[in-house]
């Protein structure tokens, strides 16, 4: 089934970003470093997250109901700042929602087997991004003559929404998910999950100066202002640039999270509401 765009949008329509949780901040600083007068509009799933443990099919559902209530708040362009729900969804949404730019997020395989001195690149992502057909086709496209070694990480989602990067058991697990792959010569490593945006000074510390990190979300934000260029969408260098629209689905301790880590990242001063989603 296809939607037709519910409201008429135009430039100074919202960007609508959502992740499953706090993840996606990083890309939403990106895209404000780059296009500081278009209006945010962030939608965090606190209520479901984490999204990697689940079938792709419940995340697909998620997505689909998220992408309703934003193109209802009016948003011109959807970036989907999670890589799980880009797995699972973007493809279909593409085709349900054909009015409606959608950004994705993958795994930057391709700079890392650019970047490789080994021949050996890591990803780190949740499990449901390793099975979705976006994961395999970057495979087939960019991976060559590297080897592409995949780990998954349960755990390390839970530890950024509670807040635990710094924590032992954070360490812990960084250690069992990251040594196996430097001792198979990885000395490349990919961020396939935007949580772990929050844990790269920690994944620094473990894995040593010598293996590179790559987080795609500066690259993701550079493609959302170029469709927005492309698509004659682009807000106007303005003066009444506004604070980033912030909501969550969950109780409003999860709100106060979402807005501190905003006001942390961004620099603004943002109170997030809580919305249900029907």
């Amino acid at each position: 089934m296809t939607h037709s765009h519910p409201v008429h949008v135009g430039n100074n329509a919202p960007v609508g970003v959502f992740d499953s949780g706090l993840g996606g901040l990083y890309l939403l600083r990106e895209i404000r470093k780059r296009a500081p007068s278009e209006r945010l509009l962030y939608l965090s799933d606190h209520a479901r997250c984490p999204y990697g443990p689940r079938p792709l099919a419940e995340v697909r559902a998620f997505a689909t109901q998220i992408t309703h209530w934003l193109l209802a708040e009016g948003a011109k362009i959807i970036a989907i700042a999670c890589n799980t729900a880009s797995a699972a969804a973007l493809h279909q949404l593409r085709e349900a929602f054909p009015d409606t730019p959608f950004i994705g997020m993958e795994p930057a395989v391709k700079p890392a087997v650019a970047k490789t001195n080994t021949g050996t690149v890591g990803v780190l992502a949740t499990e449901a991004t390793f099975q979705g057909e976006l994961f395999s086709s970057l495979l087939e496209r960019f991976a060559g003559d590297a080897t592409v070694l995949t780990q998954a990480c349960p755990g390390l989602v839970e530890l950024v929404e509670q807040d635990e990067q710094d924590s032992a058991h954070a360490r812990t697990l960084l250690h069992r998910y990251i040594h196996p792959l430097l001792e198979h010569g990885a000395d490349t490593l990919v961020l396939g999950c935007t949580h772990y945006s929050f844990l790269k000074r920690q994944m620094k510390e473990v894995a040593g100066p010598g293996v590179t990190i790559i987080d795609p979300a500066p690259a993701v934000a550079d493609q959302v202002t170029r469709v927005l260029t492309e698509q004659g969408l682009a807000r106007g260098a303005t003066d009444d640039t506004a604070p980033p629209i912030m909501v969550c689905t969950n109780d409003y301790t999860q709100a106060g999270r979402l807005s501190n880590q905003a006001h942390l990242l961004l620099g603004e001063h943002v109170q997030a509401r809580v919305v249900e989603l029907t």
